[in-house]
């Protein structure tokens, strides 16, 4: 339960913070809720409520049309229900926009259950009514008119309006559009008089169309009738007006009799709304003000301080933990203030800042107090990561100037009511903020008093900040455990505050450097140095060689920080521009390999199309020199190509031995890609026979596949030879559905020949049925292909007419 005081909490402009929590909720309800928001002190229930912050900021940064949409805060229309009010089109409409908003939401949050489990928890709270939405829908558009259809009393009532109302138009129309009446008339028009159809009459003519007068024109010139032909139409058009009024008024009953039944669920399902927009805006706030969400940790027990005579014994004291890492004041401009880091140890219970007047000791008192119970109501902290804070059961503020003239009170016994007030009631689990303690009085006794107040929160275990110009309070809190210096910086040469709080070092007057740079003589500086004790003077020169030392350790700092994220910047860049370079060079190599690939399959489409000239050329033997040449140019291209993607291995006859070809050898012709005949050999070339044409090729480019009979003097030669391997098996099965004709028959051309090298007996080509172009594409292709003695349609175990059986020539 929360126990803090409401008084204390404005102190530290906790409210201010509401107001701006409550700009970012969506609709009133969810305002209310902000600016009514407590502050806890459970610990579990402190962590709940920083969860549920935090799932709401990653639920709006996934999903940013998030929202609680079109709600209103409806609960005041719901209880006017439930006196038996008719509620009017226009709340009926809003009463059922915020159920399809609370519907909507509901099921985002119910479909994200494991990963936004606490929103889910909050979302299980709404009732989701859905016969009142589709009742209100039924019966009402968009606009808030009442459908036709909403009852069939109201379409009948509205069917013979309508009827009433042509009729009256129809009358009407036929009285001005008449000849005999046209002079009479001011103006050729019909219009409307108390809710009655009438025509405009000129003054002069009154009683030459007889009916009921209803109007006078400000003039007096026109008079507006109603023709006695068209009074009863009236009656009857405004009867059924009444009628339809009537029917309209019940339905608009029943559906509020409706909301009124529900009065219980609607009102908790925009209660569980509101905490949900409270949520979206907690998140929504800590997004604008770049918070982080801190860590709650329990007190720790710690060792009670030694009691002093008089003193009150601390029961049950434990150790608090503070630890704000560049805590900003959420209120101040984020672009002018500076972040402090307020970190306390286990052994510091007190901490007295001192330093000059305007030097921001009030704004870390209010930035600590503040950002604690900011914490403790689940608001996530302008802080950074790591920040951490223990849920404290009280805060108490004696800050800013409490002089009451009412009263009769001075600031001192003002600021002394405040203090005694909470005196006995902070405790071990209690912050208090003291902000120039003990000053508006005599500077030794208000020295005096202030440390004795310190000795008894001390004894009591409460964890103290306090503000003080008393250069003895310096003094007792190096000296008293527990109790630790800090200080708020002054840069003397710019004579202003920095604003950065220093733990451990307390603050210096300056008096004398501010005197200085504002002008006052150095002889009047110097007289009055020389009337303080050089204790003090000592003192102060140390603080200001110790300041001295911390900021050149600071810069320091700064410059090896800088220095090595410099470095870590130049490895980065190092690291990407050999990236860059390994990327670049492993392009151009698959480049160059993609050019060299295409090139080779060119030439060896060119080597394939001459080997099919050759070998049914019927041409004189002079053509077939200028293709012989060709041929040998090509063989001359593919030898410089320095890697195929895949080589083909040549079938070699495992009985065929290695030696020297001689004429009558049976060789496979590398640039022909096919088997021929030697005639003659010269030591460096041979002349072939391929098919019907000859041709010399380098011995080089042949390869034995059976030998001619050996001579005499070859006859047992053939012993301790070493054999080749055969040529891989490409299958003989070939799938080309998929492909387009060109493709299916530049793979089946390469097929035919890795097959014919493997000596394979046949190939099953597998082209399917479809259309039949693929079919017969192939079946045309292998009857004219050369390594192709017949082709067949498949068996019916084999495919049917989707397969083509083509059998190879054998050799």
């Amino acid at each position: 339960m929360c126990r803090l005081n409401a008084k204390h909490l404005s102190k530290l402009e906790f409210p201010k913070v509401l107001d701006r929590l409550a700009a970012h909720a969506s609709f009133s309800a969810g305002e209310e809720q902000a600016r009514s928001l407590t502050v806890a002190t459970d610990l579990q229930e402190i962590r709940w409520r920083l969860e549920t912050t935090s799932e709401a900021r990653t639920l709006l940064d996934a999903k940013p049309e998030t929202s609680i949409g079109g709600a209103h805060d409806i609960r005041p229309l719901v209880e006017a229900a439930q006196r038996g009010a008719v509620l009017p089109p226009p709340e009926l409409l809003d009463v059922r926009d915020t159920l399809v908003a609370a519907r909507m939401l509901h099921r985002t949050l119910s479909r994200l259950k494991g990963q936004f489990p606490h929103l889910a928890h909050l979302a299980d709270r709404i009732q989701l009514c859905p016969e009142i939405i589709a009742e209100v829908d039924r019966c009402l558009d968009e606009r808030g008119n009442v459908r036709d259809d909403a009852s069939p009393e109201l379409a009948r009532i509205r069917r013979e309006a309508r009827i009433a109302h042509d009729r009256i138009q129809d009358k009407l129309q036929s009285i001005i559009q008449s000849p005999r009446n046209t002079p009479f008339l001011q103006e050729i028009l019909i219009t409307q008089r108390e809710g009655r159809y009438v025509i405009p009459l000129k003054a002069d003519f009154k009683g030459r169309i007889r009916g009921i007068s209803h109007d006078v024109s400000a003039s007096g010139a026109t008079i507006f009738v109603e023709p006695l032909s068209v009074v009863e139409l009236n009656n009857t058009w405004r009867e059924l007006q009444l009628q339809e009024q009537q029917e309209v008024n019940r339905i608009l009953a029943h559906l509020s009799a409706q909301i009124a039944a529900r009065a219980i669920e609607i009102e908790q399902t925009v209660e569980a709304l509101a905490e949900l927009d409270l949520v979206f805006a907690k998140a929504k706030y800590a997004e604008a003000t770049d918070a982080t969400a801190p860590t709650i940790v329990p007190f720790q027990p710690a060792a009670r301080p030694g009691r002093q005579e008089n003193q009150p014994e601390n029961t049950g004291h434990s150790s608090s933990t503070i630890r704000l890492i560049g805590a900003r004041h959420p209120l101040l401009d984020p672009q002018q203030v500076v972040p402090i880091d307020v970190v306390l140890d286990k052994e510091t219970q007190v901490l007295v800042i001192t330093g000059p007047n305007t030097g921001g000791k009030t704004v870390s008192l209010k930035t600590v107090g503040l950002l604690t119970v900011m914490a403790q109501a689940g608001l996530h902290l302008p802080v950074e990561q790591g920040s951490a804070l223990s849920p404290f059961e009280n805060v108490y503020a004696d800050i800013g100037d409490e002089q009451s003239i009412e009263q009769n009170l001075s600031t001192f016994s003002a600021h002394l009511t405040n203090i005694i007030s909470f005196l006995d009631q902070a405790d071990g689990r209690s912050l208090v903020l003291l902000d120039e303690l003990g000053a508006g009085t005599d500077p030794a006794e208000g020295s005096a008093l202030a440390r004795s107040l310190l000795n008894h929160f001390r004894h009591r275990g409460t964890t103290v900040f306090v503000a003080t110009h008393y250069p003895e309070l310096k003094s007792y809190a190096q000296l008293t455990p527990g109790v630790r210096n800090a200080c708020v910086e002054f840069d003397p040469e710019t004579l202003g505050p920095t604003y950065k709080l220093t733990i451990g070092l307390p603050g210096r007057s300056n008096a004398f450097a501010i005197a200085r740079r504002l002008g006052l003589s150095r002889n009047v500086v110097e007289s009055a140095r020389q009337m303080v004790s050089s204790g003090e003077l000592r003192t102060e020169d140390m603080l200001t060689d110790i300041h001295r030392l911390r900021i050149q350790t600071a810069q320091a700092r700064d410059e090896a920080n800088a220095a090595r994220a410099e470095a870590e910047k130049l490895a980065r860049d190092l690291r990407q521009r050999l990236g860059a370079i390994d990327e670049e060079r492993q392009e151009i190599l698959d480049q160059a390999r993609e050019e060299a690939t295409t090139e080779l399959e060119g030439l060896r489409a060119e080597v394939r199309t001459l080997r099919r000239r050759l070998q049914a050329a019927a041409a004189p033997l002079e053509a077939l020199s200028a293709v012989d040449e060709a041929a040998a140019a090509l063989a001359d291209e593919m030898e410089d190509t320095t890697r195929e993607p895949e080589p083909r291995q040549l079938l070699i006859s495992p009985d065929v031995p290695q030696r020297p070809i001689r004429a009558g050898d049976t060789v496979w012709v590398h640039p022909l890609n096919a088997k021929g005949q030697v005639l003659d050999t010269d030591g460096k070339e041979a002349e072939v026979q391929v098919g019907p044409a000859r041709t010399r090729v380098d011995l080089d480019a042949l390869e034995l596949r059976i030998s001619a009979p050996p001579s005499p003097r070859e006859e047992g030669l053939g012993e301790g030879v070493t054999s080749f391997r055969a040529a891989p098996s490409p299958g003989t099965r070939l799938d080309l559905r998929g492909c387009t004709v060109e493709e299916a028959i530049e793979r089946l051309d390469r097929h035919l020949d890795a097959a014919s090298l493997a000596a394979l007996p046949w190939v099953h080509v597998i082209h399917g049925k479809g259309t039949g172009a693929l079919r017969r594409a192939v079946r045309d292709f292998v009857g004219d292909h050369p390594l192709v003695s017949t082709y067949k349609a498949g068996g019916d175990k084999e495919g049917g007419e989707g397969v083509t059986i083509a059998k190879l020539v054998q050799a």
